[in-house]
Formats: C-alpha cells, sequence, structure tokens
C-alpha cells in the first residue's frame, strides 16, 4: 500500500461527468453454486473504471421495517414499495453490497458487511472464495460509517477477520462511536453497533483514523459525505477520464432519492442527513455521477437523474458493454 496523500477534492464529486459515459469495460461473474444453495446466493458483478477492476460482491441482505423511515408513514412506504413491486412482508429490502478494487499491486474492500450479525448475512468471505481469495488477501478495508452493517464482519466471532488489511476510518466517525458518552445516550437499537465499534478499535489497534478528503492509492480518494452519521464518507475512484462514487448510505431503497425529507430510523441528525441528500443528489444528477450504493438492489450500480423537479433512480446499463 502507498502512503496517504493529502490531496482533496472539492465536495467529493469532481470530475464525475465523465462517468455518464457508457462504461469502457463490464461484463458479469456469477460464482458458482455452493453445495445446498442457488446460485444466486452468491452474486458477483465485475466493471472496469480505467486501470481499476471493480467487483461487487453480497454479504446477504436484511428486511427494514417500514416504520424504520423518517418522514413517511409505514403505510406510506408499503405503498411505495408496492408502486416499484418491491414490497416484502418484513419491509424494505436492504441489500449488503460490498465492493472489492483491485489495480493489480492493491486490494480495497469497501465496507465489510454485517458479518452474520443483521439478517441473512455473512456470505462475503464465500464471495471473496469464488475470486479465489480469503480475507487474508485484502489490503485495506475502508470504512465508509461504523453502523452495525458495515463492520460487522470485521469482527465477527470476536476476531479480526482482515488482519492484514490496513482499517480506514474517518476521525470522527471513530472518536464519536468509540465515546462512552454515545453510548450512555444512544438508544437500545444503536447498541449493538456501537458495542462492535469498540471491537474494531480493540481488534485492531493501528486501525488509520484519518482526517477530510484524500488519497488512500492513487485514483482511490475519499469523499466526505458526513451526515448520516457524524464521519460518513464515501470513496471515489478514478482513471482515464472514467470514474465511479461509492456512496455508503446516501441512498435506501425505495424512498430515495425522491424523498428528499426521508430518513432512516438510524439517523441521529436528520436535518444533516437531509442537508447532505440534496448537496448530493444536485450535483449527482447535473454531473451524471455513476455511483454504487451500498444498499440499493444489486449491484447498486446506478445514477440520481433529476425530471420535472424530483429526483428517481436509475440502474445503471452495467452489464457487457462494449
Amino acid at each position: 500500500m502507498t502512503g496517504l496523500s493529502r490531496r482533496g477534492f472539492s465536495f467529493g464529486l469532481p470530475a464525475l461527468a465523465a462517468a455518464g459515459a457508457a462504461l469502457p469495460s463490464t461484463g458479469l461473474a456469477q460464482a458458482p453454486a455452493a453445495a445446498g444453495r442457488s446460485v444466486d446466493q452468491l452474486p458477483l458483478a465485475q466493471i472496469s473504471i480505467g486501470r481499476f477492476k471493480v467487483t461487487a460482491l453480497s454479504d446477504g441482505y436484511v428486511d427494514m421495517p417500514y416504520e424504520y423511515f423518517p418522514g413517511r408513514s409505514a403505510a406510506e412506504v408499503e405503498a411505495l414499495a408496492k408502486a416499484q413491486f418491491s414490497v416484502r412482508a418484513g419491509g424494505v429490502r436492504f441489500m449488503f453490497n460490498q465492493y472489492l478494487i483491485e489495480d493489480g499491486r492493491s486490494r480495497i474492500l469497501i465496507d465489510a458487511g454485517p458479518g452474520g450479525t443483521i439478517g441473512q448475512s455473512g456470505k462475503l468471505p464465500a464471495g471473496l472464495g469464488a475470486l479465489g481469495l480469503d480475507r487474508g488477501g485484502i489490503d485495506a478495508v475502508i470504512v465508509t460509517h461504523m453502523h452495525q452493517d458495515h463492520i460487522g464482519g470485521l469482527v465477527a466471532g470476536g476476531q479480526a477477520n482482515f488482519a492484514k488489511a490496513e482499517i480506514y476510518v474517518d476521525r470522527r466517525e471513530l472518536a464519536h462511536w468509540t465515546d462512552p458518552a454515545t453510548r450512555s445516550a444512544s438508544p437500545a437499537y444503536l447498541q449493538n453497533g456501537i458495542k462492535l465499534a469498540g471491537e474494531v478499535a480493540r481488534l485492531y489497534p493501528k486501525v488509520q483514523a484519518i482526517d477530510g478528503e484524500r488519497e488512500i492509492v492513487p485514483g482511490v480518494s475519499i469523499v466526505d459525505l458526513a451526515g448520516h452519521t457524524p464521519g460518513h464518507i464515501g470513496v471515489r475512484i478514478a482513471d482515464a477520464d472514467q470514474s465511479l462514487i461509492m456512496a455508503g448510505d446516501m441512498l435506501f431503497p425505495v424512498v430515495h432519492p425522491a424523498g428528499l425529507n426521508v430518513n432512516f430510523l438510524f439517523e441521529q441528525d436528520r436535518p444533516a442527513a437531509q442537508a447532505m441528500r440534496r448537496r448530493f443528489f444536485q450535483r449527482a444528477a447535473g454531473e451524471g455521477a455513476l455511483i454504487a450504493a451500498t444498499h440499493m438492489p444489486f449491484p447498486g450500480l446506478g445514477r440520481v437523474v433529476a425530471e420535472q423537479g424530483q429526483y428517481r433512480w436509475l440502474p445503471a446499463a452495467w452489464a457487457f458493454q462494449d
């Protein structure tokens, strides 16, 4: 891994207009079925961004109750899901999409999924195995934020599952979730995540607490998207006039991007989350930015488009492009 650079990016979305073009080299890779499993339990999708190969993997999914979206009633969210033909008995289906970035020198994973701590999850190691990798082959893990569904895989089973990797977390994020005052002031539904954040700090004593927008390796940069959590970040990869921004929890299925005033239960500073989404959606739509979103339907690739004063999610035509 190369050292950190302090080169920043204005708002984290510069030069993304180039991402509006069709991807230059893309393809679909489907993992072989394990015994007793259907093939779609281990989805893989690969695209190229310049010299980078990006593989979308999935740690699984969970259905979030319809009442978990402040700004809309449960009945309204369920009606939206029905209109989108995505209604589930348990609520809105959240995928746990992870993204592996490779440039021939480094392997960087964006988030580690819940690792079996939430819903039907824990499939990431098998997905890596389908690529001929294990967790020991990952050079770095960039944590977009320290909610349970993004860090559980780092410490599932009470051990450092990516022991050889450098772990990068925004300094504000690490400080917030490991502060005893946060634990004492937080509701019960955040306590498991807070415990896991403490485990990350304990099991990865050399965790890299990073400040601001900077490069991790050439072409892989941190984007400040604080709001959903105090140190929520995205990751932008760029090469050869192509780019992709991995936006973490800036979008949730069914409600976003149209519902600018819709939050998620786990967001403590709801006005800050709404303000960042407004800025992000406006900029992303204006520049045709290609986005990878953790919880959108697999592989989570798409764009925010503006139509008649409203935003909508347009899944990317990513597969088998010439």
